[in-house]
């Protein structure tokens, strides 16, 4: 009930301040019929989308465009809000003053005390609205699938030379049950295959939280094609655990059907276990852990059994899913993990980053390692923006993203 109160409470707020805007600047009735019809329509169908919301269905596709319209309609009027407001700061000051120092009983007359909205402020508070607004809407018609491949260059003194030069390419956070183009979803899946990579590795979150998410685009994956296999990973959202089953037996046997699914693909699933990979009398080990991560997410991961039969020397990347895995357990691990390869924050699928020069999210606020790669003590981590997306369906300058990382042996030339 609290947060329906501040729901409404922020709602109205936004609307008078982003309704006093519009009015200073036009007159015009048909743009207030616009702007009230678009926003109750799209208040109207979140309420309807989430008044009744069915956990036993999980969340769905019209759930998240609910979401999405109403992000795109709240951020902007946030941002009319700051304007505004800023322009009361010294409206208010100045209507007390002449409420209590102007006497207006000699003339007779009515003395208007609150100075007049500026026609400039209004339209500068409604420039600068439509910027997210605009970046919101395109994030969600094009930028979900805005797919880039990013490409690193790590260097290991201690890499088998066998491996020099030896090229992964990582994909996180599929997501499978958000997916609307099945066309974008091949595309994606081609130019995966076009980097031609030794191996494909995935780090969890198939699907949102059912395994028949997965059904339409169970042939496409099958198309993934990599010289020494693809591994996987469990996610958070692979378990099942955002649904309300109608038993545990259901819960169990949807995650069995899930990791049939991963071996009709061609995904070597990796449950707290590890392969090697050998190459001309060398070998590098893969090592993946069910999903392990801080608060409240689940904690199934267990990185001694995962690495049980492996050598403290050998050479190993690791697959787990969650970042605060690696800076709570991984980096200090006496075992040094030379490559760990994680996903699960999709880089908030909102922010601003110019590569190789800024990036900024929110979700930095929430993890410390949250986009790209990360060295500490050593040892390397990735955290792949995702290649789906889940609850907003669509992203803003943080896109969809295909990493490629090759190894190289020594260190990098200064």
């Amino acid at each position: 009930m609290i947060r329906w109160i501040i729901f409404v409470a922020i709602i109205g707020i936004a609307d008078y301040y982003a309704f006093q805007s519009l009015k200073t600047v036009t007159k015009s009735n048909w743009w207030y019929a616009i702007y009230w019809i678009f926003t109750i329509v799209v208040i109207g169908n979140f309420i309807f989308q989430f008044y009744g919301f069915n956990r036993s269905s999980g969340f769905s596709q019209s759930n998240a465009l609910a979401v999405g319209f109403l992000i795109a309609l709240v951020v902007p009027k946030l941002i009319l809000i700051t304007v505004m407001f800023t322009e009361d700061v010294f409206r208010v000051p100045q209507g007390i003053y002449s409420y209590f120092m102007q006497d207006d009983s000699a003339s007779g007359n009515q003395i208007k005390h609150f100075p007049s909205r500026r026609r400039f402020i209004s339209q500068i508070g409604l420039g600068l609205a439509t910027i997210p607004f605009a970046s919101i809407l395109y994030g969600m018609y094009k930028g979900k699938y805005n797919f880039k491949v990013l490409k690193y260059t790590l260097h290991f003194e201690d890499l088998p030379k066998a491996f020099d030069g030896y090229r992964l390419t990582q994909i996180s956070d599929i997501h499978s049950g958000s997916f609307d183009n099945i066309n974008k979803v091949e595309y994606a899946i081609d130019l995966i295959n076009e980097q031609q990579s030794d191996v494909i590795l995935f780090t969890g979150d198939m699907v949102n939280n059912k395994a028949e998410e997965m059904a339409p685009y169970t042939d496409i994956f099958k198309k993934l094609n990599a010289k020494d296999g693809l591994y996987s990973i469990l996610g958070n959202h692979d378990y099942g655990d955002y649904v309300r089953w109608d038993s545990g037996e259901e819960k169990k046997q949807n995650l069995e059907n899930l990791k049939a699914i991963q071996k009709e693909i061609g995904f070597d699933l990796l449950l707290n276990e590890n392969r090697f990979i050998e190459k001309e009398g060398e070998r590098i080990a893969l090592v993946g852990v069910e999903n392990w991560g801080k608060g409240g997410f689940k904690k199934a991961g267990d990185l001694k059994k995962a690495s049980s039969n492996i050598n403290k020397e050998d050479f190993k990347i690791l697959l787990s899913h969650d970042p605060s895995h690696w800076e709570e357990q991984v980096i200090n691990d006496d075992y040094h993990y030379h490559l760990t390869l994680s996903g699960h924050t999709h880089g908030m699928q909102f922010g601003i980053e110019i590569p190789g020069w800024f990036k900024w999210s929110p979700v930095k606020w929430r993890y410390k390692y949250w986009a790209g790669i990360y060295k500490e003590l050593g040892q390397y981590i990735n955290v792949n923006r995702g290649f789906g997306y889940l609850a907003f369906p669509g992203r803003v300058g943080i896109w969809p993203e295909i990493t490629v990382i090759e190894l190289k042996k020594g260190q990098k030339e200064a």
